[in-house]
């Protein structure tokens, strides 16, 4: 699908999914937001989860748009269009830190992939945001900051999170 300017991806379905970096794997964790009828009609269903406090994890986020048949893979299309978006997460209540580990054609990040480091137990909120053509040079915005990002949102989802 290809957009033209100023044209948002509709997201249905947003994915993050988290392997334990640890000397002991668990099984894979996976966060999801799913909104089958797009915006408007039927509230979403938004499932969090537990992590291990003191661990490290490796996460994926993947996005999808399942109002078309078959459902359209937007995740690939955000790494195809990396200059023109970037991924924000913000904790609150918990003890986590990210930082990501995929960047854009211009070596700025982009936020598909990426580290979540646990700090001790606690409950809280994990935030995602997608951004449409934030101002990736923007002050703090090569950090994860979205204050100064500007852009368009394209989908925001906040998951709970505890930290065992």
């Amino acid at each position: 699908m290809d957009l033209g300017p100023g044209e948002e991806e509709l997201i249905t379905s947003v994915e993050l999914m988290f392997v334990d970096l640890g000397p002991d794997p668990s099984v894979p964790t996976s966060f999801r937001f799913d909104d089958n009828d797009g915006p408007g009609g039927n509230d979403p269903v938004i499932v969090g989860g537990n992590l291990m406090a003191n661990s490290m994890y490796s996460f994926n986020l993947m996005l999808t748009n399942g109002t078309t048949s078959p459902p359209e893979d937007i995740t690939a299309e955000v790494r195809e269009e990396s200059n023109e978006h970037q991924v924000f997460y913000s904790a609150s209540d918990s003890n986590i830190s990210i930082s990501y580990s995929d960047m854009d054609n211009e070596g700025r990040p982009l936020g598909l992939q990426g580290i979540l480091t646990t700090g001790d137990a606690s409950e809280g909120t994990l935030s995602v945001v997608l951004r449409h053509e934030p101002d990736k040079d923007a002050s703090g915005v090569a950090d994860g900051d979205i204050s100064n990002a500007g852009g368009e949102t394209d989908v925001e989802v906040t998951f709970p999170i505890n930290i065992l």
